[in-house]
């Protein structure tokens, strides 16, 4: 840190009342930063977290292999800015390996935790962060299974009453351009919504390697955790992974109240040895008074793709994602022409000032369920049933295993199949 940039700091920390002594959590003139999930996601949200504060530091890593959490740091020492790069202090005995090594990093010293792994993993890393007293960002989603959902919502309560930071790595909700669209939708613009119609068509995230490239004697474990994606169990499936952000903002416009049921379609168009997830979906929720909301993704290469929101109101419609701004069309025409914020560093900044300020922020709840809402929809395509939100609450399907082992056998169950497989 430069002698200028020490002096400002000082100066806005003492406004602040730093040190902050929280009653959850105390913090010193230097915020220690843990990251659990080294991979890219990982060391992106680790650069926007020590860019948010000048005092923020990186001291602990956690991932499987050292190699991973090396590639990680190595990516942040060369990208970062050399102001920046000072507060990379990551001493070899705070990098952590193994499917355990989140517990270490929780207990090293670090005053707030990234969550980046592979959703499935998230509920215990995150009920480990609430236990420690730790400040949270967490990436979405953030379960893959309703049992995961409902321990996610009992940790959410516990950060609550540690008066604990949580902030969601649901990030459109920290797009000041799309805040301003669905504040303007919330306060009558469209007039009452009776469709949304929300696109996620894109390429696969990380395809399937063929099992020929399974390297002799790696377990089951390893393999399907270096190949997460591909897994329900790790993933979610692409409509719960990925497609959760438009999810997320079907869940905002209704404010996030939950719909009554839902149907849906979806399957494995291209064929892909080893994994179990599909590579479409759509579902179609039904909310109180007739209205509907259909998600709808694929994630096939050589497709057409598109990103978009169409929001049918009685008086209008808004559209997100069809041209450079949001709009609104209808008895209200609206376009968003101002600045735009980068919504990752947005999040981040969010999270530090409120840390600083002895605030709290708490998005958990609806991180759960939106990450909910998206499970609702491949329980549905899944088995072809029409599913309603007090089913999938209460669902008992999980799955994840029990006990975790590096070395353990874990035989995924087949892609489903609807009508065959069961509601559980």
């Amino acid at each position: 840190m430069s002698e200028n940039t020490r002096r400002t700091f000082i100066k806005t920390a003492s406004a602040f009342g730093v040190p902050a002594l929280l009653k959850g959590a105390s913090v010193t003139n230097a915020i220690k930063v843990g990251i659990v999930g080294c991979g890219g996601r990982g060391t992106g949200a680790t650069a926007q977290a020590i860019k948010a504060d000048d005092g923020a530091e990186l001291v602990s890593m956690a991932d499987i292999t050292i190699e991973r959490i090396d590639e990680s740091l190595g990516s942040l020492e060369k990208f970062l800015k050399p102001e920046v790069r000072t507060r990379l202090k990551v001493e070899k005995a705070k990098k952590f390996t193994g499917l355990d090594g989140y517990e270490k990093l929780v207990n090293s010293g670090v005053d707030v935790v990234l969550l980046a792994t592979p959703p499935g993993f998230r509920p215990l890393h995150l009920r480990a962060a609430v236990e420690a007293k730790k400040h949270l960002f967490v990436e979405k989603p953030v379960s893959t299974d309703a049992p995961g959902v409902r321990h996610v919502l009992e940790s959410v309560k516990m950060a609550k009453e540690k008066n604990l930071n949580l902030v969601a790595g649901f990030c459109w909700r920290y797009a000041n351009h799309i805040v301003e669209t669905f504040d303007k939708i919330q306060n009558g613009a469209i007039g009452n919504i009776v469709n949304y119609y929300g696109t996620y068509y894109t390429t696969p995230v990380k395809p399937m390697p063929p099992a020929s490239e399974r390297p002799a004697g790696m377990s089951d474990m390893e393999w399907q955790v270096r190949n997460w994606y591909n897994f329900s169990w790790l993933c979610g499936d692409s409509l719960v992974e990925q497609a959760v952000h438009t999810v997320d903002k079907v869940a905002w416009a209704f404010n996030d109240q939950p719909p009554i049921s839902c149907v849906a379609v979806g399957g494995r168009q291209i064929p892909a040895e080893g994994g179990n997830i599909y590579d479409h979906f759509e579902v179609n929720y039904l909310y109180p008074n007739n209205a509907r909301a259909t998600v709808a993704n694929r994630q096939i290469v050589g497709c057409y793709n598109e990103n978009a929101d169409y929001i049918q109101g009685t008086k209008g419609t808004a559209i997100i994602g069809r041209g450079p701004n949001p709009r609104i069309e209808g008895e209200t025409s609206w376009s968003y022409e101002g600045q735009k914020y980068d919504m990752y560093q947005r999040e981040h900044d969010v999270l530090f000032a409120s840390i600083r300020k002895g605030t709290v922020i708490n998005n958990g709840e609806r991180l759960a369920t939106s990450t909910m809402l998206a499970i609702m929809g491949r329980m549905a395509a899944y088995t072809g049933q029409q599913i309603t939100w007090e089913q999938a609450m209460n669902s008992q399907e999980r799955l994840i295993p029990e006990k975790m082992d590096w070395n353990m056998k874990w035989e995924v169950p087949a892609t489903p199949r609807p009508g065959i497989t069961k509601f559980v």
